[in-house]
């Protein structure tokens, strides 16, 4: 099966079974990945006492249960390891003016020869000319974030 690099808002509504009709879709056929960054910018917004961006109006058990998801991530999420991308990241850093983040986005999509999928809200313009510069699928899955209460 292949792959899809999910963003941290995506990867967010899968762990916490909140994945809207375009994500299920998506995930029909094909399997889960995201990036290192991606996860640890999930796992910032859990540990922050008031949350962040991505979980600040989810109650604290919401979050503790998204942590406790975090922490023993489903092997079926894949993580494209930064050894194996390192280089090409530097690269389209370079030529695209891309930030850690976007790079390895980019990066691991290419890697996997993958759909990267990202929550519309969070759609970066350098993130998208790169994956048209490399000829790559980008997708902005529009869906606002859980309202938790």
């Amino acid at each position: 099966m292949s792959r899809v690099i999910l963003d941290d808002h995506l990867l967010r509504d899968l762990l916490a079974d909140e994945a809207d009709p375009a994500l299920s879709q998506t995930l029909a056929d094909n399997s889960p990945a995201t990036t290192n960054l991606y996860l640890v910018r999930l796992c910032r917004s859990v540990v922050r006492s008031s949350g962040g961006a991505l979980t600040g109006a989810w109650p604290r058990a919401a979050q503790r249960a998204l942590g406790d998801r975090l922490v023993i991530l489903d092997e079926d999420v894949q993580i494209v390891p930064m050894r194996s991308i390192a280089f090409r990241m530097a690269e389209l850093a370079a030529t695209f003016g891309l930030s850690s983040l976007g790079a390895e986005a980019v990066a691991a999509a290419e890697f996997l020869a993958a759909p990267l999928c990202v929550w519309s809200g969070d759609h970066g313009p350098r993130i998208g000319a790169a994956m048209a510069g490399i000829g790559a699928d980008y997708r902005l899955l529009d869906k606002q974030a859980p309202e938790r209460g």
